[in-house]
């Protein structure tokens, strides 16, 4: 077994292909329906949202969808990204587990969202479209978006999560700088946000409210399309290109995970990692584990009901069924404003309901004592969501210490905290609470699920 630290591959290794898990899925997924008619949506009902050929990926079953060249070019900015063997942390928990971490802060926006954004931009660009809407809750995917705005000479017109806009200041200052158009959520530009508003004047504001004003401006206009940066198929098949570098990393480090592990908001860095191994371990019979973690304070896998719901508060999107806490269900306040979404991407809820994903959830302040853990450890402060993934890969690795057993565990490190230090400010003068959702609102918002599905 290797004895690195680092394992790097070269730009010549550079994914030429996405994987799709929908060419391999054990049992069909449920189809999306249309809104109105509750029956399967066609790519004309979609062609007023998204181009062409991102339509033609989200129903795609082909196994490999070639990465243009043009994506890959960019794509080599920062890709191959590097893999870790925490070794240093391993020392300090005085564990036998074998912990790895594919490291994703090392993309221009420091995330894993350029790597939906520059395709989803690429695509938008050759069909002629000029300006893109867009949602983002802690301003990641909002940052990833207006920077290939910047490649692309693309308008980027971003709905962040109000809540998130007041707390992360820094990130709303990066997309401006870039170029985009960045609004606090709910807001009076739209139909949909005015009516929030109305009803609740100090609403913090949803990912499924921002949904709903992007939705509603990119349709009003010809040149205009909307893009998303998590839940759908397309996302999550772009986000591949983590775990088929990390299956080649894992060789050269002669190692293979017992454990895949990264947090769920959407659901697209989760599947950006777990996907190609998954397709190993249902190809090949491995044991492998793959833990998929969320916030206590919006637990969509471990609380939410697998049924058909809309992805956004105003029902402006098709209906899909996934696990959901209900459309119109708003989470507390909480800084991992990333996984403040009351849906699962509907491939992660299908295997979730099948049993090859194992849900968890854990508290706000035990995730921020796992990140600043991490931090000392390894120097690296990784943002408020990839904080439940180290949280999960901590608790595996102390369960490895109390049993002897060395397994080897991977996770994604989805993103760096430098935009979030007033959370980390918070936490450490003792400001931050462990919040909890209402039950009651969520009961409500339960109730209110589209029947007739």
């Amino acid at each position: 077994m290797s004895d690195s630290v680092k394992y790097l591959l070269d730009e010549e290794h550079l994914p030429k292909f996405w994987y799709n898990i929908n060419a391999d899925l054990p049992e069909p997924m449920a189809p999306v329906l249309h809104p109105g008619t509750k029956t399967p949506i066609t790519p004309d009902d979609l062609a007023p949202i998204f181009p062409r050929a991102v339509i033609e990926q989200e129903m795609s079953t082909e196994r490999e969808v070639e990465i243009p060249k043009p994506v890959r070019d960019v794509y080599r900015q920062w890709r191959p990204s590097p893999m870790f063997r925490a070794r240093r942390l391993e020392q300090a928990l005085d564990t036998p587990a074998r912990i790895y971490y594919k490291y994703e802060g090392v993309s221009p926006a420091g995330s894993h969202k350029p790597n939906t954004a520059i395709p989803q931009a690429f695509y938008n660009k050759i069909e002629g479209v000029k300006r893109i809407t867009t949602e983002t809750g802690a301003g990641q995917w909002g940052s990833s978006l207006a920077l290939a705005g910047t490649f692309f000479d693309l308008e980027i017109v971003v709905f962040m999560v109000k809540v998130s806009f007041n707390h992360k200041p820094y990130r709303r200052a990066y997309m401006e700088t870039l170029g985009a158009e960045c609004i606090a959520s709910p807001s009076d530009r739209t139909q949909s946000g005015r009516a929030i508003l109305a009803e609740h004047p100090d609403s913090t504001g949803s990912l499924g409210i921002a949904i709903s004003e992007a939705v509603e401006l990119a349709v009003q206009r010809d040149d205009t399309r909307y893009a998303l940066g998590s839940v759908l198929n397309h996302v999550l098949l772009h986000q591949t290109v983590t775990g088929l570098e990390s299956i080649e990393q894992m060789q050269m480090a002669d190692d293979y995970p017992d454990m895949v592990i990264g947090c769920t908001g959407g659901g697209s860095n989760f599947a950006g990692i777990a996907f190609p191994f998954l397709h190993q371990a249902m190809r090949d019979d491995l044991k492998t584990e793959f833990i998929a973690v969320e916030p206590s304070a919006c637990p969509t896998l471990t609380k939410g009901a697998f049924a058909y719901d809309f992805g956004d508060t105003a029902h402006l999107t098709p209906l899909v069924k996934m696990y959901t806490l209900g459309s119109t269900f708003v989470p507390p306040g909480f800084h991992a404003g990333g996984l403040r979404y009351h849906g699962m991407a509907p491939q992660i809820s299908h295997l979730a309901k099948l049993g090859l994903i194992k849900p968890r959830s854990y508290n706000q302040l035990e995730c921020f004592d796992a990140g600043i853990r991490f931090a000392k450890a390894e120097g690296i402060l990784p943002a408020p969501e990839a904080n439940h993934a180290v949280r999960a890969a901590i608790h595996e690795a102390e369960k490895c210490r109390e049993s002897g057993e060395s397994k080897a565990i991977l996770f994604n490190l989805c993103g760096h905290g430098h935009f979030d230090m007033q959370a980390y400010m918070d936490y450490k003068d003792g400001k931050l609470d462990d919040l909890s959702y209402d039950e009651g609102e969520m009961a409500m918002a339960l109730a209110g699920l589209p029947g007739g599905c």
